[in-house]
């Protein structure tokens, strides 16, 4: 039997360090997912899970009386509804309107960065977009609502168009801004990754600057903007604060982003403070928007990844 080294040793400890680092992730992932499922069927016990996903009506006000035990009907009270579409599809509606301000913007600035801007100019702009990805989304959210939605509402009574303060716009404008910077830093690493022989390969055949990024950079580099697009997707589905005080809390099912909406952040926070017992439908439903935020989430990981893929494999192939 071979004597083990004090080489061998340190290989194995750092393996297994390495093991564990990377199962961190993974650990805590299905934690909160065990979290989050055990309460949310204590919910589905009390309310129907096929009218949670497919009803319209979320009226949660007199939630509280069901845990008091008191009688709704005596007091003239309609029974809670939680009916979660309205929620989605504000949140949808809002994370569709920040991504039309932050893909084209992040890309494009990320193109000019890295294939337009001089050195000089890349210096400054670089670090002005990094300290934008580091204001504080508070500060997005006091913009929004002091300065940004009164001013759509201006507007918006100039063309004798119908405006709230809550509207669901001046949010999701700010949400965009705030992804900006994490679009573009991506994208711009990406495309900066991307092989100097196919650059100069391609303008050694006599195409343009612009042809060459459109045609060959873009394609070849397309895995990485997707990653950077999912990520921002992620973000504004998950993003709370700006909402919360630029937007309202009525759930609303409007295609009219000058109404006033809320998002499934908004009420999972409006559940989960106030007096009302833990074991309440209110507080557990909380969990159940948790729940299924978490799948549709999911559920966009899995596309992204699918697409990745099939890039790469058409990239791979392009090049035989």
């Amino acid at each position: 039997m071979k004597p083990i080294s004090s080489n061998n040793i340190q290989e194995r400890l750092i393996k297994i360090s390495l093991f564990l680092a990377a199962s961190v992730s993974i650990l805590i992932t299905f934690a909160i997912l065990y979290a989050i499922v055990f309460e949310a069927i204590k919910f589905f016990q009390m309310h129907s899970f096929w009218y949670f996903i497919t009803g319209t009506q979320w009226s949660s006000d007199s939630a509280f009386l069901e845990g008091a035990g008191r009688s709704q009907d005596a007091l003239g009270v309609n029974s809670a509804q939680f009916g979660s579409v309205a929620l989605f599809w504000g949140t949808f509606l809002i994370t569709f309107i920040a991504m039309l301000v932050a893909v084209p913007t992040g890309i494009f600035s990320a193109i000019y960065l890295s294939f337009y801007a001089s050195t000089r100019v890349r210096d400054f702009f670089k670090p002005l977009l990094e300290i934008l990805a580091a204001i504080p989304t508070v500060v997005y959210g006091f913009f929004a609502a002091i300065t940004l939605s009164p001013l759509i509402v201006k507007i918006a009574n100039f063309f004798n168009l119908d405006a709230s303060f809550n509207n669901a716009l001046s949010p999701a404008i700010i949400m965009g801004v705030m992804i900006i910077p994490i679009i573009s830093s991506l994208c711009d690493d990406v495309l900066n990754a991307v092989p100097k022989s196919l650059k100069e390969g391609s303008l050694a055949l006599g195409i343009t600057k612009a042809e060459s990024i459109k045609d060959i950079i873009l394609p070849s580099a397309m895995p990485g903007i997707i990653a950077a697009i999912l990520l921002g997707i992620s973000k504004a589905l998950g993003e709370t604060m700006i909402v919360v005080m630029a937007a309202g809390l009525r759930p609303n099912l409007t295609l009219n982003p000058l109404e006033d909406l809320t998002t499934v952040t908004v009420i999972i926070v409006d559940a989960l403070v106030g007096d009302q017992e833990f074991d309440s439908a209110l507080t557990l439903s909380a969990f159940a928007l948790g729940l299924i935020l978490f799948f549709i989430t999911l559920f966009i990981n899995v596309i992204s990844l699918y697409l990745i893929k099939r890039f790469k494999k058409k990239y791979k192939v392009s090049n035989l």
